[in-house]
């Protein structure tokens, strides 16, 4: 095929990024200086950014065989950009300057995070298997050095130990799962086995299990249960804003990826497999409420609380009809801007570094007495996650539950019901926990004018964009009902 200028305007957030990271390596490899990393990295993906706007312009584009750039992709491939531009600013902020911050090298975090970016961007965009499979696997492997970043604490090398073999597993399923469905529908792209599943009543059961073998695949990938162990050990372990970027970009990914090939092979989501999709959905909504409540760490909390939010989004799957496509995009959006805040405020806690992150809940006692607007991030983080009116989190979970009530899966709907009502005790209890007073008590705190810095900035323009959507969100809706998939 004949490449013209179209098809560069449409790729142009993938090249820039991809641009982004060689320039990245070019600097570091000339000079280590940590504040020009960070520079280049954020002037970088501001750039990819404000490419999406002539990139809409020529979308829907099948770039090749592998990619399809439409506003579906454009969509979460801005929320991408967005979450690892957060990501980096949180970064920046944990690593510290000088001799009080990390210890080891700073600048390979930002080249392993662009890296992990472009890779995600691929996955949102891809249309053929064998894109899923390069995009997943560009967006892992970088994130496998990402969880053991500090090498010196044992907790961060087991997470990083953990999730590569967990996630190799993964992959491995996934490719078993790629090859049967390819021996059946004779070919790779999502629409050809479209029509190859659509042509008989019922797919083979050849073909139902390669599809299942490559949830399982996709479902580690999410930590929905039984695949979630990894997940509390992982979100611990990490550093912060590594924690925030596999919390945010990578199971955005993921879940958009998976959306596109259910939406374009619409066999793939019936019988027995959307069966499966209801039990995965209801125990992941259970299980991930029900294990969040005996947490007193609030990075494994919010690693729980993740696993039960991905089975709110499986209810919207499982519909598939109506207001699913767009309840995924009004979720997903809310769910990564409270995800960013909840996190940024443990970044923020953390840093300088100092050998271990402030997740455990009695570091966060008292909290509101010392730095009050800190509290008031970290509390409306909690309330939107809980989907409490007047927050974003409450439009997200609006939309799922209007999809359901649309699709009539009235046990999905009962469960997510149930899960949200377990929820909002555990996050009233982070809450509870900051406005306590207990003397004597050993006293962890955010820098000073920790709201001066770059990091700081951006988690209160969080935390009000949070109570902006939830106020008057029709701009999101806007935003989404504009996200359409190109087939």
């Amino acid at each position: 095929m004949e490449f013209t200028i179209q098809h560069f305007i449409a790729l142009a957030p993938l090249l820039i990024t991809s641009l982004t990271i060689v320039v990245v390596m070019l600097a570091i490899a000339w000079r280590r200086n940590h504040s020009q990393t960070f520079l280049l990295s954020c002037a970088g993906l501001n750039l990819a950014l404000l490419s999406i706007i002539p990139a809409l312009k020529v979308a829907p584009l099948a770039v090749t065989p592998l990619m399809m750039i439409d506003d579906f992709a454009l969509l979460y491939i801005a929320l991408i950009l967005v979450a690892t531009l957060a990501c980096v600013t949180l970064a920046h902020a944990y690593l510290g300057e000088g001799g009080t911050g990390y210890p080891g090298n700073r600048e390979e975090l930002y080249l392993l995070i662009l890296l992990a970016a472009a890779g995600g961007i691929v996955l949102v965009s891809a249309q053929h298997l064998a894109g899923l499979f390069i995009g997943l696997e560009l967006l892992s492997i970088p994130t496998y050095g990402l969880v053991a970043y500090a090498f010196f604490n044992k907790r961060s090398l087991e997470a990083g130990i953990k999730y590569m073999v967990l996630s190799a597993a993964g992959s491995a399923f996934l490719l078993f799962g790629m090859a049967l469905l390819y021996a059946e529908a004779g070919s790779l792209s999502f629409t050809g086995i479209g029509h190859a599943l659509a042509a008989t009543n019922m797919p083979a059961p050849i073909a139902q299990l390669g599809l299942a073998m490559m949830l399982i695949g996709l479902a580690f990938k999410l930590s929905l249960v039984p695949f979630h162990l990894w997940t509390p050990d992982v979100y611990e372990g990490a550093p912060a804003p590594v924690a925030a970027f596999l919390a945010t970009a990578s199971k955005v990914a993921v879940f958009a990826v998976m959306v596109r090939l259910f939406q374009i092979s619409p066999a793939a989501n019936t019988g027995v497999l959307s069966n499966v999709l209801t039990v995965i959905a209801i125990a992941s909504i259970l299980f991930g409420n029900l294990l969040a409540l005996t947490q007193n760490n609030l990075k494994r909390l919010l690693g729980y609380s993740s696993i039960a939010h991905f089975g709110y989004l499986l209810i919207a799957l499982v519909a598939s009809k109506g207001l699913a496509v767009e309840a995924i995009g009004v979720y997903l959006v809310t769910y990564v801007i409270t995800s960013l805040g909840a996190f940024g405020v443990i970044t923020l806690m953390s840093s300088p570094y100092k050998g271990r992150d402030a997740d455990a809940l009695y570091e966060y006692r008292g909290l509101f007495w010392r730095r009050p607007y800190l509290t008031a991030v970290l509390t409306v983080m909690m309330l939107s996650l809980a989907g409490i009116p007047l927050t974003a989190g409450f439009i997200g979970k609006f939309y799922i539950i209007a999809t359901g009530v649309e699709a009539h899966e009235w046990w999905l709907v009962a469960s997510l019901i149930l899960g949200s009502a377990i929820g909002v005790f555990y996050y009233l209890r982070v809450m509870v926990t900051l406005y306590l007073i207990e003397p004597n008590l050993r006293r962890v705190d955010a820098e000073l004018h920790w709201e001066q810095k770059a990091g700081g900035v951006m988690l209160l323009a969080i935390a009000l964009l949070a109570f902006f959507l939830g106020v008057y969100p029709q701009p999101l809706l806007t935003l989404v009902q504009h996200a359409v998939l190109g087939v």
